[in-house]
């Protein structure tokens, strides 16, 4: 029974806001209808309702394809899980981490900030990372690393929030992961994560809705083929050894898949959509690939314990997977 009802998780993974200031290469929000900063954020309420509704809740993670910085909520929201002695964070593209921001992060509890930088060069970065608006204007690399200063500087000697800098490695990026790395020394970054794209989206798309950046996928992952994948570990080594020299923690992806799949995500944590969709993991990447339920016609506990998951987490744990978790990079392990 506890293989297809687990306790409710300690873990929850929150979309607060499904708007971006950027449209990435690589991210899903590129290829999607554009969602607004207003109608994309998370009801400060309905957040209330989901975290007091999880009393086992441990660490919280404010995230999901928009910029959580969009969310009008998201200091209310950190001191919130922060009082309740919740860890919470959230990945962010930089580019709204002002000093004030920083400042009001680092006041209001928050445990861990992960900052996005896909080139340690202006040209390589806004090649993968392209503003919308307002951050079209040249310079959004020197304002990244600029903030990224910042936080550090917020941060003080408590050295809270956790700083790390997160770096999706592709074929067109990957050369300059060795500068990244000095780069990051240079700015006092706890540690630097690289990570393979997250989903090859080899699976369910009969109307080829994600046809575009399975495509991408194809093309940039770093072990599509043998060369790609012998550069990549030359890079990696490289990298690593430049890490170790400077003191700087480095996490490295694997760039082959090591035997057997497989994913504890259902057991452990969820995801939920700006719109109260409840997914097994942020990883699926669509609102129409896998969703449990939803918050607006039962509370989660529900949904947790409700038919739809105990199928998944059945199937999960069988020696056929979803459709939906076949490609993933995190159940292949090579995230």
């Amino acid at each position: 029974m506890a293989m297809e009802a687990p306790p409710l998780p300690e873990h929850l993974q929150v979309e607060v806001s499904g708007a971006c200031n950027l449209r990435c290469r690589m991210c899903l929000v590129r290829y999607a209808p554009s969602v607004g900063r207003r109608e994309g954020a998370l009801a400060y309420e309905d957040f209330l309702a989901l975290v007091e509704s999880v009393p086992t809740l441990r660490r919280l993670t404010l995230q999901g394809l928009g910029e959580p910085l969009l969310s009008p909520h998201l200091l209310d929201m950190i001191r919130f899980a922060a009082a309740r002695d919740v860890h919470v964070g959230f990945n962010t593209n930089g580019v709204l981490l002002r000093s004030g921001v920083a400042r009001a992060l680092v006041a209001a509890g928050t445990g861990h900030v992960h900052v996005s930088l896909d080139g340690a060069t202006a040209a390589t970065y806004e090649d993968v990372r392209h503003g919308t608006g307002l951050e079209r204007r040249p310079g959004q690399f020197e304002r990244v690393v600029d903030n990224l200063r910042g936080l550090i500087a917020a941060r003080g000697a408590q050295r809270r929030p956790r700083t790390v800098l997160v770096f999706v490695a592709m074929r067109r990026n990957v050369r300059e992961l060795v500068a990244l790395v000095e780069l990051a020394a240079d700015i006092g970054v706890d540690e630097v994560w690289v990570q393979n794209l997250s989903h090859v989206f080899s699976d369910t798309d009969p109307a080829g809705a994600y046809e575009a950046i399975r495509r991408y996928a194809e093309d940039e992952a770093l072990f599509a083929d043998e060369a790609t994948a012998e550069h990549a570990r030359e890079v990696f080594t490289a990298a690593a050894a430049r890490a170790r020299a400077l003191g700087l923690k480095l996490r490295l992806p694997l760039l082959e898949e090591p035997a057997g799949g497989g994913c504890s995500w259902p057991w452990e944590g969820a995801y939920v959509t700006h719109r109260g969709h409840v997914q097994p993991c942020c990883m699926v990447m669509g609102s129409d690939r896998a969703t449990l339920g939803d918050l607006g016609s039962a509370a989660f506990p529900e949904i947790w314990h409700n038919d739809r998951y105990r199928r998944f987490r059945r199937a999960l744990a069988g020696s056929e997977p979803p459709d939906v978790c076949a490609g993933c990079s995190e159940y292949r392990g090579v995230f």
